[in-house]
């Protein structure tokens, strides 16, 4: 490994050698950069919050929503794929849930912070 030698020196020296080890982890920046991009739409983060106190089906969620089901099934793609939902079926039923991992969780609760609201029991 090189060292690094930065043009103005802040006493981070130490530390400057295993920070150039973290930037270089490109795909995992990816990772949590795809993780965010789900905060950019209100409608998914409304879905998830959703999912985060019970496992509905797409009929459900759309009426909770006031949406159609394809545009729910448009927006229930993305959350899965990127991990934060899951999903199970039941003969011809999909019921999707919250995904009980760490950024789901961490998710979950950053929403309710910044919202100021607290789980319904």
């Amino acid at each position: 490994m090189n060292h690094i030698e930065l043009p103005h020196n802040h006493g981070e020296e130490k530390k400057l050698d295993q920070l150039k080890v973290q930037l270089s982890e490109v795909d995992q920046y990816q990772t949590v950069s795809d993780v965010f991009k789900q905060l950019g739409d209100t409608t998914r983060i409304r879905i998830f919050w959703l999912l985060c106190h019970c496992e509905e089906c797409v009929i459900n969620i759309a009426a909770m929503m006031e949406m159609s089901s394809p545009a729910i099934s448009h927006h229930l793609r993305p959350l899965k794929n990127s991990g934060l939902i899951v999903s199970r079926r039941v003969g011809k039923e999909v019921y999707y849930r919250a995904a009980e991992t760490a950024q789901s969780k961490l998710l979950h609760e950053m929403i309710e912070k910044v919202m100021e609201i607290i789980c319904p029991k």
